[in-house]
């Protein structure tokens, strides 16, 4: 995954040292870069600030995604504004120690691209190189950013099936959230800077409505900023461990983790840590309940692929089976099935296309099967490209015993165990249940 950077705004500090900031004194924020960064000046890297921001506002500074503590920041209000430049009111003491930091102001418009050129510059040379499956679309504001973005990967070869997240950051994408809903392929919750743009009293109920409305679309939900403390602790505090507990007690797909792997002391410990907390709640999460909302959530008359995805679940809780199998090319399939949350696991066995731009053949498929990693519940394995897609008999046959020794030797799948299997035959979409022997 990248993550771009986006219209960030950034205090500009050159000589690096140190500036301590004094509750109730004044500070100027400036656009010119050429003068020094002291307690009572801050160079700032946008212009447009005087022009979007008026007395009484709040602007925060801060590096929290650094070092996931608030202790580092500031909160200042706008007394007044003169020609580019902006005088405030500083709130809290605090001391500002490294050379980089982002300036955020609540729920201003600021009239930046969404897709930096710098942007636009590292996804052409780096994203290439290392064909990134993720797009993770910092400060999506509406859905034509999403459509802008999707616009731009489309004409760099293989990224144009690079998925776009969209990354939800402040009040403006949240005014917009359904439209960017329909048209990215996924969704981040960045709530450090929904927390500064939003009270921190309406983050919840936003997160949850978000979450929701992701797992109703089908699409991935991701939640950031969860275990803070362990930046520089061996443990998460106990609202931490409960939050993460609640993110995927309320249906998000994965955990994005911050400060505390970046920066943190204990990177290795907070994803353990987090792992168990997920598997925990993972354990108490009502399936039934979810695939019932679902069902009379998408209603009817149901596509064509909805209904078979739901049947084969609704089978699949039916005859207790102990895993899904999906045969699909594109991945759709698997990511329809693992919607309904099913209580068992989804082999998601991508079958390689054959593609060529008349110099090489090659095979499709990786792509979509590591995109699959990160829908809940979906384990998804490369079939053997020699095993066509439109299958005789024999052929899904020997797939499907590929997929059975997989299921086996990872130990969710033990004899007499039921299965079920959904498959493409021709035209038509088939599940099936297959009881295994010894």
């Amino acid at each position: 995954m990248l993550d771009t950077v986006g219209p960030e705004l950034q205090v500009i500090n050159k000589t690096e040292h140190p500036i301590s900031l004094q509750a109730d004194s004044l500070v100027v924020l400036t656009p010119d870069l050429d003068k020094e960064a002291t307690s009572n000046l801050l160079p700032i890297n946008f212009g447009g600030l005087s022009k979007a921001v008026k007395p009484g506002d709040t602007i925060f500074i801060g590096q929290y995604l650094f070092s996931g503590s608030e202790t580092t920041s500031v909160w200042l209000e706008v007394t007044e504004v003169k020609e580019e430049d902006v005088v405030c009111m500083i709130k809290n003491s605090a001391t500002l120690a490294v050379s980089l930091y982002t300036l955020h102001v609540s729920q201003i418009r600021i009239d930046l691209p969404t897709l930096t050129d710098k942007d636009k510059e590292v996804i052409s040379t780096w994203g290439v190189r290392n064909n990134i499956d993720f797009l993770s679309l910092s400060y999506t504001r509406h859905a034509e950013d999403v459509r802008h973005a999707r616009e731009f990967l489309s004409n760099l070869g293989d990224l144009s099936q690079t998925q776009i997240f969209a990354k939800i950051e402040n009040v403006e994408g949240l005014t917009h959230f359904d439209e960017i809903l329909q048209e990215a392929d996924g969704i981040i919750l960045s709530r450090g800077n929904l927390g500064i743009d939003l009270p921190p009293e309406k983050v919840f109920l936003f997160q949850k409505a978000a979450v929701y409305k992701c797992n109703m679309a089908g699409k991935p939900a991701v939640v950031t900023r969860v275990v803070d403390s362990m930046t520089d602790n061996l443990r998460p505090t106990r609202a931490e461990a409960t939050d993460v507990a609640n993110a995927i007690l309320d249906g998000s797909d994965a955990v994005l983790l911050g400060a505390e792997t970046l920066r943190g002391l204990y990177p290795v410990d907070t994803i353990s840590v987090v792992g168990k907390i997920c598997a925990e709640a993972e354990k108490v999460y009502n399936q039934d309940l979810y695939f019932k909302k679902t069902v009379k959530y998408v209603g009817e008359p149901m596509t064509h692929l909805e209904s078979i995805a739901s049947s084969a679940v609704r089978a699949a809780i039916k005859v207790k089976a102990s895993v899904i199998i999906c045969f699909t090319s594109s991945g759709r399939a698997a990511r329809l099935i693992a919607k309904y949350r099913p209580t068992m696991p989804v082999l998601s066995v991508v079958i390689p296309r054959l593609k060529t731009n008349q110099l090489r053949w090659t095979f499709s498929g990786a792509f979509e099967a590591r995109q699959s990693l990160i829908v809940r519940g979906l384990f998804p394995m490369l079939a053997d490209p020699r095993h066509p897609a439109e299958p005789t008999n024999a052929t899904n046959e020997s797939v499907l015993k590929v997929a059975l020794d997989h299921g086996k030797a990872s130990g969710i799948i033990k004899p007499h165990d039921r299965v079920v299997v959904c498959q493409k035959v021709g035209d038509a979409s088939v599940v099936k249940i297959i009881e295994l022997e010894d």
